[in-house]
């Protein structure tokens, strides 16, 4: 058992004395804390945590964890600005971290009778069908096998990505990829797209009612978000530094991927003109891409991971049914993904968790970001695990780095001893 002295010299000066020493006394909420919250058995953890955020270089970040349905860590540290402390209320942009969350509203759909996996999806969206697209079930969109992929020049003008009429009406009437009917592609920012208008047509309500009413609502929680509320908004913290790689220009390095037969799926799936000063656009909560455009908090993740690890129940409150579970849970293909070159092991819109440990659960599933964040529910341990940040990736590629890796294989190993 690990005591909080070891890392509670860590913690800014104005936050230390606040740190729970004893969760048993700790009723479960989920409002914003006033405090952090770490049970004393997670001690190593939040000490990994908060060396990650010693300078103001080093950006900040959230990490929250939950064991058996219950929090027992939520935590925070760093700066949301170069000047501003990263506070209890901030939130960021976590990008594909958005897919889960996406995935999960589907799932909520599926247990109200008004999707089924194995149907068409042509059967909500008509228009879906043409080009060949009339047998794609929802199954096979929600693993990545429905081809679509391409976003570089589906749509025309750098701004075209914000309206989602114009992508999902292009989407509809594209030629799937004929590698689907073998493989995999990551749909690395139509995925969203695709999830949003499908549970919108089988629902008649809009994406943003949808996680309101199948996510923040059931949970407790309100930050999950694509379209921010105006008065929410100066909570973000501002991510940097820019997403180019090596300082090259964003569109000249996406055209030179394209003329790499190995890179070229990256290039098209991931990399559409102008995408690096998009994300930096204010403009961008203002529309809903759960590709890419989600805002979280750390312990809104974890709390719906939580569900997800813990047989569909949270805080004592059932989220989804063990039988609905049984299917998200389950590996859909093994086949080695045609975008990103790696085997995925897509279950029903999240991927294997990405843990650094050869102990790894094969069990835990997930979702990552661009950049670092990212969540994910280990059912063999009932863990969830959520961190997000501000600072893109590391020293070599601001897409992504091994810390929150870290930080899972670190709470993994505490779960297992617990």
């Amino acid at each position: 058992m690990t005591n909080l002295p070891e890392f509670e010299e860590l913690l800014p000066t104005d936050l230390a004395p606040t740190v729970r020493r004893d969760i048993s006394a700790v009723i479960p909420t989920v409002s914003t804390p006033r405090v952090m919250l770490v049970d004393p058995r997670f001690g190593q953890l939040a000490g990994q945590f908060f060396r990650l955020f010693e300078r103001p270089s080093s950006g900040g970040g959230a990490l929250a964890v939950y064991l058996g349905g219950e929090p027992v860590v939520d935590i925070w540290a760093g700066w949301s600005t170069r000047d501003t402390r990263w506070l209890p209320d901030t939130v960021s942009v976590s990008f594909s971290t958005g897919k889960g969350v996406a995935s999960t509203v589907l799932h909520r759909v599926v247990e109200r009778g008004l999707i089924d996996y194995d149907t068409p999806v042509a059967e909500y969206w008509p228009e879906f069908a043409s080009a060949g697209k009339e047998t794609v079930t929802v199954r096979q969109l929600m693993t990545h096998q429905a081809g679509l992929h391409r976003v570089r020049g589906l749509v025309p003008g750098r701004l075209a990505l914000l309206d989602h009429d114009s992508i999902v009406g292009a989407l509809a009437l594209a030629a799937p990829d004929r590698r689907r009917l073998t493989t995999p592609g990551y749909h690395a920012v139509t995925f969203g797209s695709l999830v949003a208008e499908l549970t919108t047509r089988a629902t008649g309500s809009s994406f943003t009612d949808l996680v309101r009413t199948e996510i923040a609502e059931p949970l407790g929680i309100p930050e999950f978000w694509f379209q921010v509320p105006e008065d929410e908004r100066h909570r973000i913290a501002k991510l940097f530094p820019r997403i180019n790689q090596f300082k090259v220009p964003w569109d000249t390095a996406s055209f030179a991927l394209t003329r790499l037969p190995a890179l070229r799926n990256i290039a098209d799936a991931g990399m559409p003109a102008g995408f690096d000063q998009l994300v930096r656009n204010p403009s961008i909560h203002d529309y809903v891409m759960p590709g890419w455009n989600g805002v979280f908090s750390a312990r809104a993740l974890a709390r719906m991971y939580a569900a997800l690890a813990n047989q569909g129940m949270v805080g004592g409150n059932r989220f989804l049914s063990e039988e609905t579970l049984e299917q998200m849970g389950e590996v859909q293909t093994t086949a080695r993904d045609y975008v990103l070159g790696i085997r995925m092991n897509w279950r029903l819109g999240y991927h294997s968790a990405f843990v650094a440990s050869r102990n790894s659960s094969l069990q835990a599933f997930g979702h990552y970001g661009l950049g670092g964040s990212g969540a994910f529910a280990d059912p063999e341990t009932g863990l969830s695990v959520a961190f997000v940040t501000n600072r893109m990736g590391g020293a070599l590629t601001p897409f992504a780095d091994l810390r929150l890796a870290k930080l899972g294989a670190q709470a993994e190993s505490i779960a297992r001893r617990v």
